[in-house]
C-alpha cells in the first residue's frame, strides 16, 4: 500500500496478515521497502511464530526480487503470486487492507512517519485483541488462534 504525509511525501505500508486466524502479524511503514526490508520483516515474524509455509503476494518490484526468491528458497517457503489484476485471490490481505485504509490512512492527516506508526501500533493491537470478526466465529485473531491451539493440544493428547 502507498499513502501520502501533509508534506506530499509517499510513503509504503507493507501488510502481513495471517490467512487462518486474520491476525495482522506486522505492518511495516517507511519511505520505501525494497526486498531486503521486506526479508528483515518476515525473519522478525518467523523468529516468533515460524517460518510459514506459504507466502501469498502481488508482483510488487520488492516481491519479484532474486532477494527475495533466494530467500524464501533457503528458508523452505512456497511464494504464490497473485495474477496481475486479480486482487481477489489475496482476498484477505485486500479486506484488511480496505479496513486499514478506511479506519486510519483516510482518518488522519499525518505529519511525519512516526505519527503512522504510533496510530498503526494502537490500530493493529485493538485489531488483533479486541475486535471480534464475523469470518472467525465473533472471536478476536488471538482468541481463535488460542483455541484452535488447544482444540490441536488436546487431540494430540488424546492420541
Amino acid at each position: 500500500m502507498s499513502d501520502s504525509l501533509f508534506c506530499g511525501r509517499w510513503f509504503r505500508i507493507f501488510n502481513v496478515v495471517d490467512d487462518f486466524n486474520r491476525e495482522a502479524l506486522a505492518i511495516e511503514i517507511d519511505l520505501n521497502l525494497p526486498a531486503q526490508r521486506v526479508i528483515r520483516v518476515l525473519e522478525r515474524i518467523s523468529a516468533w511464530r515460524g517460518y510459514p509455509t506459504k507466502l501469498r503476494m502481488d508482483n510488487g518490484p520488492e516481491f519479484i526480487s532474486l532477494a527475495l526468491a533466494s530467500w524464501a528458497e533457503e528458508q523452505g517457503v512456497m511464494l504464490e503470486f497473485i495474477k496481475p489484476g486479480t486482487p481477489t485471490q489475496n482476498s484477505y490481505v485486500e479486506r484488511f487492507n480496505r479496513t486499514y485504509r478506511d479506519e486510519i490512512l483516510n482518518m488522519y492527516v499525518f505529519r511525519n512517519l512516526m505519527e503512522v506508526r504510533e496510530l498503526t501500533e494502537k490500530w493493529m493491537k485493538e485489531y488483533n485483541d479486541e475486535r471480534p470478526h464475523d469470518s472467525l466465529n465473533d472471536l478476536t485473531p488471538w482468541e481463535y488462534l488460542t483455541k484452535h491451539n488447544q482444540l490441536e493440544n488436546s487431540n494430540q493428547q488424546c492420541n
